[in-house]
């Protein structure tokens, strides 16, 4: 009877041992191919496990924001950066631990194989959203600024705007993917990671709306230690330079 006991306890505390070695990470769209590339690396390198909550911001009750003031446990915050001012100034981010990562720009893309039009200059932008059937825009940062912004400052958000669809519970780039939008409207890095898109380019200089993104860790993290090993190799050279890879303009120091 003793040995099973002292078995069962050495279960549970292999089990709880596992459980603080946890890193549970919420990432943006943006900056998610460039986390999950890094996923590998960090769990070779630590006795850490990520776990991965969330891939994308979401919408509604699967928000990432949402869930953070809810009070889901999390270690490591990957959002953008007027989004981690408001959960450091509501306490639920460590002030310090907060760091902007990486640029991010706003890009185009296609069904892989199909016609690219050419959005090099603003008229052919303009011309791009007024001929295509259909437009596929994120919910968040990208797609907020296309309805509210871009299209009225072109002066055609009349004509374009019945085509848009506004999408956000998966990435822009599946819809068009699937061929269900002509083009897809979203950021560079999350275009790039869909397979079977094929990135058009970025939008015009003229009309580019490059965002930041930050990490944080969160203030009442499980294992803070291990969210701070993460953040690190987010802010190494490897990690700098797997953001490249994916699209990202890494924010050096």
């Amino acid at each position: 009877m003793t040995s099973k006991i002292a078995g069962l306890a050495g279960i549970a505390l292999l089990a709880a041992t596992t459980q603080i070695a946890e890193v549970r990470v919420m990432s943006n769209g943006a900056t998610a191919p460039a986390y999950l590339q890094l996923v590998s690396r960090f769990e070779s390198g630590n006795t850490f496990k990520a776990v991965t909550l969330a891939t994308s911001t979401g919408v509604g009750a699967a928000n990432i924001q949402t869930r953070i003031r809810k009070g889901e446990p999390v270690d490591v915050v990957f959002i953008a950066a007027n989004a981690m001012d408001d959960l450091v100034k509501e306490g639920h981010i460590v002030k310090s631990s907060r760091v902007d990562i990486a640029r991010s720009a706003i890009g185009v893309g296609v069904r892989a194989g199909q016609q690219r039009p050419d959005i090099r200059t603003v008229d052919g932008l303009k011309k791009a959203f007024l001929e295509a059937r259909s437009i596929a825009i994120s919910a968040q940062i990208s797609g907020q600024y296309l309805t509210n912004e871009l299209l009225p400052q072109l002066g055609i958000a009349s004509q374009v705007l019945p085509k848009v669809q506004r999408i956000g519970n998966e990435p822009v780039g599946n819809v068009v993917a699937r061929g269900e939008a002509e083009l897809g409207v979203q950021q560079i890095s999350e275009l790039r990671a869909v397979k079977g898109v094929d990135l058009v380019g970025p939008l015009p200089a003229e009309v580019q709306r490059v965002s930041i993104f930050s990490a944080g860790i969160a203030t009442k993290a499980p294992n803070p230690k291990g969210a701070r090993a993460l953040v690190d190799l987010v802010l190494s050279p490897a990690g700098a330079a797997v953001m490249k890879q994916t699209g990202l303009e890494p924010i050096t120091r």
